[in-house]
């Protein structure tokens, strides 16, 4: 049996397919030091399907801004594009810096009104 493709979330609410929950969702979840766990199973699949069902729009709302805004950061800084071989890339991370440092700023301003 081929395997199912992993779950896409989108902005709102999506359902998975009855294969996609076969396959992605443990048997039995097991809390091992804090953290859940399967017997070392890869947990994206089931990660994936969770964030499908619940829609981004309500994720996003459930963590402070600032935190999404470090990983979004974390993760653009590993692209192999920004490895600064010419100036468009370094330029593209300048913009990337700035725009990012705009974003913290409303962030912390919103986050101080809550």
């Amino acid at each position: 049996m081929d395997t199912p493709p992993l779950p896409q979330p989108q902005l709102d609410p999506t359902p998975i397919t009855f294969d996609q929950y076969a396959t992605y969702t443990p048997e039995k979840l097991e809390l091992w030091n804090g953290f859940y766990n399967y017997g070392g199973q890869d947990l994206t699949g089931f990660h994936l399907a969770v964030l499908a069902n619940m829609g981004l729009r309500k994720a996003v709302r459930n963590v402070p801004l600032s935190l999404w805004l470090e990983a979004i950061k974390e993760l653009a800084l590993q692209s192999s594009k920004l490895n600064f071989d010419s100036d468009i890339e370094e330029s593209m991370l300048n913009r990337f810096n700035r725009g990012l440092e705009n974003l913290q700023s409303v962030a912390e301003y919103l986050e101080e009104e809550s």
